[in-house]
Formats: structure tokens, sequence, C-alpha cells
């Protein structure tokens, strides 16, 4: 079997739906699983279902938690039942079974990883990599097909409560990240784009395609009004670099692009997709995305005919694909398009082996040294997820036995001292309790300075002060008083609650009234609540010696006021179950293992202010001259001394735009001195402005990292090679060399002004008209 053309057209139909939520699909019955009714009515309606979304999922949307969920061990039991009432009642055809794995498997016991902008915040893609092949394989081993990941989104407006899930500002870098997970997970690249995934591998659909991260206020969902070359440039270099690294399927975002929701955006899923890029894989729509295509269609067939016809080949929980067979019956939606996108879903089914006999997954086998591994590596991620953004001598903190022969003495205080779920970040499954591997920054100090030594006070909560203030301010005071070291955990969370209220695709309806981050917590006041900025003032006005912060948040918030009430300043993006131990190795050690992923703004109001936004002839706002407040890639430690240099000393480095799309590189060599009495492993971004004949530059553009690890007291020097993806155009989408236009790079490892060489990109004849 090579299609679908000879399946009735409501077998097809049923082929590009997935309207189930999968945890509705099954249930347990005397200690064994059963398929629902809610399962029988949709086999028996299409003969047959393309695919199942969320047979595992766990957290509080779905209700489903370690007492009624599906542990571990009986997933492969769960699936089964479901796949074989499928195959056999089905016409034949097995199912794809779906699962949400944005930072680890959303299902319980899944292996929970620091958050995208905490990978962004590492710019590491090796590692990246070497995580994306253990949950690959941890999912796949659970028995599902298809691992929704996110990656694609990148953060222009930090008001937007999906930022945790963006790898950062910047393009590149996200770029870089994506592919790397696209490599670990899918195990393919675009020449073996058709060949089978390996059975420890899974199919990804990298969300979301494109320009999420560029909506009007931050508001989730909302339009992105920005110019091909502004989503050429930003938005669509992820995603092209997604399909250069085969992944098997894109999902189309909430969004419009200039007035078209992306669902039914021809020109992106097939003219840049298909038609531009050559990539030939399965594009998902998101969650009820089509049924609210109704806004810009008369009727569901018709919102369901645009969808297919601009290149969606399957739905998620949308009412509006049922109505395919009439699309079709009034003429306004060709059969030959419902084919091809049944062809297209079966021919994921057949990349994972499934076309033939029905996949039926084995019991997950215990692997202890695979496990072991695996946290080892989320450990290293979340270690290199913090950033010290400000230390004017506070770091690091005395070690145990320094002071008074015993350690300092710590005021522990703020809201995300000892909350475990405030470092987890949105779409995380629950908790295992007790959870041996987990720790927060309380837990670490302990088990660093023992309990007696550390005093704890949470003080506030994250947006506003306890039920009961004059309590709290006395806890305060009584923790900071006499102490040698007060350390204040500030931040937000995306903690999600049994009790909250849920929209139809999942995002919290009604948050918590602690809740500040995640999908459908978007913010229109970044700044820190005054609650938490009191703790700051208490502990600045108590004399302790040292006053720290650390801020464990999702997104980008203004921290000039952090900055100068504090000695120093530690900020970690959700770093993940074992994040305070990261957090307090920072504070002992006094470096951190991340550069800023995002540009902290000075205030609110100045968005957006990402470190590659183009040059302005204006002078900024009255009252705040300088809207960036940190830039993004801050952290390098005091003791590092970065320097670049061309590969050949003396001169300009120049390169053939012919040479470009033909591969030719140019190397540039960077020193990295290393002045602490510690070894120091680091990104090293490398940055540059792009000069062009009439066209604005950016401040700078990020042209390549690179991790380096350099000896107590040494010096190494990493040579990179930049071509097409660092020199050439992204104006449309992928990478072009352009030789009537582009005609110069400064480059830098600071800005661009800054200790800088020319890179000059030269015509035919080796011309260039670049003189300054």
């Amino acid at each position: 079997m090579t299609g679908s053309a000879h399946l009735p057209l409501r077998e097809r139909v049923g082929q590009i739906n997935q309207r189930l939520k999968g945890w509705e699909a099954v249930r347990w019955v005397d200690g064994a699983p059963r398929i629902t009714d809610v399962l029988r009515r949709e086999v028996d309606r299409w003969g047959g279902i393309g695919a199942i979304y969320g047979v595992l999922r766990a957290d509080p949307w779905s209700q489903v938690r370690w007492s009624n969920g599906i542990p571990p061990e009986r997933s492969a039991e769960a699936y089964r039942a479901v796949q074989e009432y499928i195959v056999t009642h089905g016409g034949g055809l097995p199912t794809l079974f779906v699962e949400e794995v944005p930072h680890g498997l959303m299902a319980l016991g899944g292996t929970t990883l620091p958050v995208n902008l905490a990978l962004g915040a590492g710019m590491d893609p090796a590692l990246t990599e070497e995580l994306a092949v253990h949950v690959a394989a941890e999912t796949r081993l659970r028995g599902t097909h298809v691992a929704l990941v996110s990656g694609l989104d990148v953060l222009r407006d930090p008001r937007w409560g999906r930022a945790e899930e963006c790898f950062g500002e910047d393009p590149a870098l996200a770029a870089l990240l994506v592919e790397a997970t696209v490599r670990g997970m899918q195990g393919t690249d675009a020449a073996a784009a058709a060949s089978v995934i390996a059975p420890d591998r899974v199919a990804v659909v990298a969300k979301h395609l494109a320009a999420q991260g560029a909506g009007i206020g931050g508001r989730n969902g909302s339009g992105a009004p920005i110019g091909r070359r502004e989503l050429g440039e930003i938005h669509l270099r992820p995603a092209y670099a997604a399909a250069r690294a085969g992944v098997a399927g894109f999902m189309a975002a909430y969004n419009d692009i200039d007035g078209i929701p992306c669902s039914a955006n021809r020109e992106l899923l097939t003219g840049t997709l298909r038609e531009g890029w050559g990539w030939d894989g399965l594009v998902m729509a998101d969650g009820t995305a089509i049924d609210r295509l109704r806004d810009s269609a008369p009727d569901p067939a018709t919102a369901a005919a645009i969808a297919l016809d601009a290149g969606v080949d399957l739905s998620l929980w949308d009412e509006a694909f049922t109505h395919v067979e009439e699309a079709v019956d009034r003429g306004i939606l060709d059969e030959g398009v419902v084919t091809r996108a049944a062809d297209r879903v079966l021919a994921l089914k057949r990349r994972l082996g499934l076309l033939g006999e029905a996949d039926v997954p084995a019991a997950i086998p215990a692997d202890p040294e695979r496990e072991r591994a695996f946290l080892s590596l989320a450990a290293r991620a979340a270690a290199q997820s913090v950033v010290v953004v400000h230390d004017a001598g506070a770091l690091p903190l005395p070690a145990a036995g320094d002071h008074a022969d015993a350690g300092p003495v710590i005021a522990l205080l703020g809201p995300n001292a000892s909350d475990l779920d405030a470092q987890l970040g949105d779409y995380t499954p629950p908790r295992p309790v007790p959870d041996p591997t987990s720790s927060t920054v309380h837990s670490a100090l302990v088990t660093r300075y023992g309990a007696e030594r550390v005093r704890v006070a949470q003080g506030s909560t994250h947006r506003g002060e306890l039920s009961d203030p004059t309590r709290a301010r006395d806890a305060v005071s009584a923790a900071l008083d006499g102490a040698d070291v007060a350390l204040v955990v500030l931040g937000g969370t995306s903690r999600r609650s049994y009790d909250d209220e849920f929209a139809d695709n999942g995002a919290i309806d009604a948050p918590a009234p602690d809740t500040t981050n995640g999908e459908g917590v978007d913010l229109a006041h970044l700044g820190l609540p005054d609650a938490q900025l009191a703790l700051l003032r208490a502990a600045r006005a108590s004399g302790a010696p040292r006053v720290i912060a650390v801020v464990i948040d999702g997104r980008p918030r203004p921290l000039d006021d952090v900055i100068a009430l504090s000695d120093a300043v530690i900020l970690a993006p959700f770093p993940g179950p074992g994040g305070g131990e990261a957090i307090v190795t920072a504070l002992t050690t006094g470096v951190g293992g991340g550069l800023l992923p995002a540009t902290l703004p000075s205030a609110d109001g100045v968005l957006p202010v990402a470190h590659d936004e183009r040059r302005e002839t204006a002078r900024g706002y009255l009252d705040a001259r300088h809207p960036a407040g940190v830039l993004f890639g801050t952290g390098t430690p005091s003791t590092v001394e970065v320097r670049l240099r061309p590969a050949a000393p003396g001169e300009s480095p120049t390169i053939p735009a012919a040479g470009l799309g033909s591969g030719e590189r140019v190397t540039v060599l960077i020193d990295v001195a290393n002045a602490s009495a510690s070894e120091i492993s680091l990104a090293v971004p490398l940055y540059g402005r792009r000069h062009e004949h009439g066209i604005r530059p950016r401040r700078r553009t990020l042209l390549a990292v690179t991790r380096v690890t350099v000896a107590a007291g040494g010096r190494t020097t990493a040579p990179v090679d930049l071509g097409l993806d660092a020199l050439g155009s992204w104006a449309s989408g992928r990478p072009e060399a352009l030789p009537a236009e582009i005609l110069a790079w400064t480059a830098s490892v600071h800005d661009p002004t800054h200790d800088a060489i020319t890179i000059r990109i030269t015509d035919e004849e080796g011309r260039t008209g670049w003189t300054s």
C-alpha cells in the first residue's frame, strides 16, 4: 500500500482527524486498561483514526494524576489496548500516538528538563542534542510515535506568557538548538527524510510556525504585523533549520501574519515549506486552530477547506475537519487535496514502521545506567542555565567552615526559595512523591551548610503579600537578624493547579492568584511586584554584609531595581527539578554556566529591546533613554578575557559571495584567557553587523557560538568557521548569497563598534564597494 486513494473518502477523512483527547480514550478498570465509548464512537464514525493526542498526558488540564493516570510501566499496556481496537475495527490501519514533549515527556514518570529558555542560556547545541537522544528513547519506549516539540518561536516580546518555550530572542541561536533537537530526537537529516525512524527515536512535530513570538503586545495568538524580511530573518530561520534536519512535521501557529492565519496561509505552508524549501512532511494544526478560522470563514466546512488547501494535513481537536466530506460535496474542496493530506499521514506511519503490521510496544525495559546518564545530562543543562547577571564582589559565598569554623549564617527569603514547582515551567507532569532527584535553593543550601545555618522566611507570594503581612515581616526580620548573607530568591512560576480553569485548548483560562507565566498568562506589567522588592529593601536595610538576589523565572523582566539593591544577581530561567543545586553551585563558585538568552528591558513600556533590533536614528524615550537594561549574551565571568582576531594576522578576511553558496568559509580566531583559580566551561558568542546597500543594519546579530573549556590560569584559542548561514542573507527565510548587496560584516565578541574586524564579501571580480 503506497497511498490512501483506495480508501473511501470517509476513511481518508478519518486519517486526517485527530479529535480525541487521548486520556478520554482509555480508562483503568479492575487494574487493567479498557477502551471507552468515546474511542469506539470515533473509530466507528470514520473507520479508523489517523492520530490520537495525549493518551499518556498527565497535568491539571487533563485531570490526570498519579492516583488515576498511566504509570510508566503500564504505558505499553494502555497503548496496546487502544491500538488493537483501532486496527481491528478501523480497517487495519494503526493510529499515531502523539504526546507533548516540550521539555521532556509530559507523562507520569517522564524526565522533566530545564525549559527551552534555560537551554538557550546554555548555548550548547551538543548538549541539547544529547538530551534529545535520551528524551526520544524514553518517549518511544513508552510507545509514543510523535513528539510535539517547542523551539521554533523566537522571543521578541517578554510580555508573552510562553516566553519560556523559546530558546531565546536570537534566531541564529534558536536555529542551532532546534536543529540539534531534531537530530537528536529523530536521528535523521534532510538526505534521509524518507527513511524509517529508528525504534529508539521519535518523529518530531516542531512548533509553532511562524512568528508567534511577534504577536502584538505579547498577547498569545495575536497577529504578527511584520514584513517579509523580518519574517524571514527572525522567524523562519529556526524553521528552515528544522526542515534541513529532516523534521517529520510542523505545527501551524495560532497567530496571523499580516492578517492571514498561519493555519490558512498557503504561501507559508505550501509556498515556503514545500515549494521553496523542498520539504515534504506533515503539517499539523494547533489545538482548535481550524475552528478558530470561523472568524474568517462562513462555516466549518469552509474553514476546513481553507486549511487543507493551504497545506494543513492533520487537525487537532477540531470540529471543522468533521465537515470535510461536506466541503467536497459542495465543491469548495477538491477531493485530491484530502487524498494528499491522508497520504502524508500514511507516509509518516510508514517512516515509523507502522504499516504492514500494527505497532504494539513492549513493556519498558529497566535501564538504570541509561537513567543515570539522562539525569546527569539534565543536571549539566541546569548548571549551564544559571546566569550571573551582576556581581560587585559578593560571590562566591564562603565555604562551609570558612566562617567561625562553621559557615555563614544565611537568611533565605522569597517565594521561590523552597518552591519546587516554580522551577519547572509550564507543560509539566506531576512530580513523584517523594522526589529524591529534585532540589530547591533551600534544600541545596541545607545540604551544603546544614539546616542550623539557613534561616527561611518566605516573605511574599509571587504576585503580592502573604495573607498575614505583619507576621511575614516579623519572620523576615527574625531571619535577617545577625545574618552574614541575605539571599533573596524572587521571580515567577508557571504552576498549574487541579482547581484552575482551562480553555478548550488546555491554556490556563483563569490563572490561580499566584501564577505568573505559561500559556494563557500574558502580562502587561513585567516588573517584579513591590512585595518581592520589599524583601530586597529589608535585606539591604538589615546591614547584612552581602545581599544576593536570585531570580527564577520564565521570561525576561526589568531588573534594574534588583541590581541596585543587590551585591550580586543571578538569573535562572526555570532550570528544572535539579535547579536548586545548580543555583547553589553558582553561588558557591561565583561562576554561572550560562549567558542571557534574551535582553532584559530597563523598564516596563520600552519593549521590544532585542539585541538585534535595527539601528535607530531617533534618540529613544525621554524617560527611558536606554531601553535595554542587560543585553543578550551577558554573563561571561569577569575573570575571563575574550578577544577576536583574524586567522591570517594583519589581514582583513574576505570571501567571495559566489563561494558562500558552494560551502566556502572564512575562519576567525577567538582567544579566551581564564585568570581564575578554577577550570571554566563557557559559551562564547561571536556577533556581527551586516552592511548592505539600502538596508538599515541591525545593531548586531549572532554569527556563531562556540563552547570552550579553559584551565585555571590558562588560555585557549577557538577557531570559528563562518559560511553561508552566518554571512548570507536570511531575508527570504533561507540562507542565500547576494553578491550585489552583501558588502561587509563587522564581527566582534563584544559590540561591533569595539575590538572588531571586518569580513569583506567580494563580487565575482573580487571587488567590494564597502570602505568604512
